[in-house]
């Protein structure tokens, strides 16, 4: 008879592999949500599939009440979302040293699955906005331990990045977090992404000017950096690449030695350092659960002039470089993007190795036309309207863009995917794709009236002669290269896409397709007065045939 306690040996031993696979299935990178280079374009993989992050940010407060959420769930859900963006907050996670309270993190995780909804998960540690409002009362009262930053005034309410006990505390509380994250999520896969720290930088001054920082801005510039510097001189940003220039290249020195002591500097200086911190964390959390993590930047307004006026050493646009260097362990460097110039942002931050993201933006008709764009034009693997309980109105674009999805992420990163964003002031574009020159222009009607205020789209080549469109207060043209050759609509359809197959509405034709009948000049132009024609700022889906014949017989 087999003694009781080599049943018990047996249980404890599968009960340790059993846990061991799980784990192991949990944090293999091949499992877990991940980045991966498709050749084409760099996509989030989540369950083995490409994923496109239809998202919206819920309010800085909102998560930290389940209740207060709670009715907000159905309407994320309906409006076709896909991914909601919540705040994990230091304070509510660890209120006293050591005692850690995920009851937060589990109401989201529970709620987002039974909506059906994906997370991303915002890690309010150290800083929000640059300022430290969400570390616990316990950082909070122990000025000593946990000292904050000292600026030419005095000590803003923002904890130094040049203390060992605040970076430890802080990677402390986030690896906890995320190795919760990884017990409670890592065979559901509800959480994609996280966000570390949210828009930091130092307010006040370019630089931090306690005896720490002081001490570092003395020490030789780290090696690290400075190979960094030396393997990418030919395509440094401008900002870093003047500064360091200006001092003659030199391999090595103080900061002062190698960038110059202008604000400029001290704010590259503070961008390393910043970088270096955060770096310390993420890395404690991708110990525990490897998933993607980002960092958000705030955008330099057109009223600021110098650093400090927004938070310097943030990941702006031109010290990215620094930051691409400080923190390997970060994947995303993510512009949020409220000014109106978002195609000239978007353009900054697209970067080798740095795939868009939008995090925070605006929602409205302006966010429609900005999502279009990011994910049309710059192959983002997603954006978020910041705000979105209750402003979801006037913003349609995710029931549109979902149903696109799998065809945007076939084409994302080919010559067959593009999207364009109008204005009164850039009212039209024009582009070849597919074999085709398309001009896209804001809407227009036979009688004088005032055009709309903006349009969008976004155009998918699916085949030979065939056209997806996508989009608001828009209309199309076509046209061939090729002299004395016109271009015709074969065919037009409004549609919808369900479950992947195009279910076609009605076929459009006469008014519907007409834009000009001048047609001395359009027989010149190789165009015979027709075009896509989307009339209001909801998108619709379209798709068009085409065909080509001898104008000139």
């Amino acid at each position: 008879m087999i003694h009781a306690d080599f049943h018990r040996i047996l249980f404890l031993l599968f009960t340790h592999c059993l846990t061991a696979g799980l784990l192991q299935a949990a944090t293999d990178p091949a499992a877990v949500p991940h980045l991966a280079d498709t050749g084409q374009a760099t996509q989030l993989v989540v369950d083995g599939e490409p994923f496109l992050v239809l998202g919206g940010e819920l309010h800085n407060s909102t998560s930290s009440s389940r209740a207060y959420l709670e009715p907000f769930w159905p309407q994320l859900a309906e409006d076709g979302l896909n991914t909601v963006l919540a705040v994990v907050s230091w304070d509510l996670v660890e209120p006293e040293e050591g005692v850690y309270d995920f009851s937060m993190v589990d109401g989201l995780l529970e709620d987002a699955r039974a909506h059906d909804l994906k997370l991303v998960l915002l890690w309010f540690g150290s800083w929000k906005n640059g300022l430290s409002h969400y570390i616990p009362d316990w950082v909070k009262r122990d000025r000593e331990r946990f000292p904050f930053a000292r600026t030419r005034h005095g000590s803003p309410e923002i904890l130094s990045v040049f203390s060992e006990s605040n970076r430890e505390a802080d990677a402390r509380a986030y690896a906890a977090f995320m190795r919760h994250v990884r017990e409670v999520d890592g065979d559901s896969h509800t959480v994609i992404m996280v966000q570390v720290q949210n828009e930091v930088g130092l307010h006040g001054d370019s630089r931090d000017r306690s005896a720490p920082a002081d001490a570092a801005w003395a020490e030789q510039v780290p090696r690290e950096l400075m190979t960094y510097l030396q393997n990418n001189r030919d395509r440094l940003g401008k900002s870093l690449h003047e500064l360091w220039r200006g001092q003659g290249f030199p391999d090595r020195g103080s900061w002062a030695d190698v960038l110059g002591t202008g604000e400029a500097a001290e704010e590259a200086f503070m961008a390393w350092h910043y970088g270096r911190y955060i770096d310390a964390v993420a890395a404690a959390g991708k110990a525990e659960y490897p998933i993607p993590s980002f960092v958000n930047a705030w955008i330099v307004q057109p009223q600021d002039e110098h650093p400090g006026e927004y938070p310097a050493g943030g990941p702006q646009a031109h010290v990215l470089d620094l930051w691409e260097a400080a923190a390997p362990h970060i994947d995303l460097l993510c512009p949020d993007i409220y000014l109106p110039d978002f195609q000239e942002i978007c353009e900054q931050y697209v970067r080798p190795g740095n795939p868009l993201f939008v995090p925070e933006s605006r929602s409205g008709v302006q966010g429609m036309a900005q999502a279009f764009l990011a994910i049309g034009r710059f192959d983002a693997i997603g954006y978020s309207p910041f705000g979105i309980e209750g402003r979801l109105d006037g913003f349609s674009a995710y029931p549109v863009l979902a149903q696109l999805t799998p065809l945007i992420l076939e084409h994302q990163g080919t010559d067959r995917l593009y999207a364009v964003s109008l204005t009164r002031d850039n009212p039209s574009e024009t582009f070849s794709m597919g074999g085709y020159r398309l001009k896209a222009s804001l809407v227009s009607h036979y009688r004088p009236v005032e055009p709309p205020e903006r349009g969008y789209g976004i155009f998918i080549a699916t085949g030979e002669d065939e056209f997806l469109i996508a989009g608001g207060d828009l209309q199309v043209t076509f046209a061939s290269d090729e002299p004395g050759e016109t271009v015709g609509l074969a065919t037009v359809e409004e549609g919808v896409f369900e479950d992947g197959e195009w279910v076609p509405g009605r076929t459009l034709n006469g008014d519907e397709i007409m834009l000009s009948y001048a047609f001395d000049e359009l027989i010149q132009e190789g165009q015979t007065g027709t075009g896509v024609k989307m009339r209001g700022a909801s998108p619709q889906i379209q798709k068009a045939t085409l065909y080509r014949f001898n104008g000139s017989d």
